[in-house]
């Protein structure tokens, strides 16, 4: 059973940092893509980012560049994404998904069950 486990969200103050882990199991990886959704109250899931589990090459969007950075252990089967800089905009609940090619909208084989993420101002 493939089992996409997010954790590390809560509450923080604008300009404060998160880090997100997302905990793959049940089958490889290796050769998947990985991506980070988020969606907030009233709002349509949006991509935040992603990363080639293979290579490590990511993309983001134009929204978190050079505040979310996301990464992977291979080691321990985790994808991550840091989060600096927070804005309450921020605010939603953040998805893991895993796919085949390269994710580019919500179409995914694999969804995590998410975790809130709260900015206050």
């Amino acid at each position: 059973q493939v089992q996409l486990v997010e954790s590390g969200g809560g509450l923080v103050q604008a300009g404060g940092s998160l880090r997100l882990s997302c905990a793959a199991s049940g089958r490889s990886f290796s050769r998947y893509y990985m991506g980070w959704f988020r969606q907030a109250p009233g709002k349509e899931r949006e991509l935040v980012g992603g990363i080639s589990w293979s290579t490590g090459s990511t993309y983001y969007t134009d929204s978190v560049k050079g505040r979310f950075t996301i990464s992977r252990d291979n080691a321990k089967n985790t994808v991550y994404l840091q989060m600096n800089s927070l804005k309450p905009e921020d605010t939603a609940v953040y998805y893991c998904a895993g796919h085949r090619t390269v994710i580019t909208g919500g179409n995914v084989d694999y969804w995590g069950q998410g975790t809130q993420v709260t900015v206050s101002s």
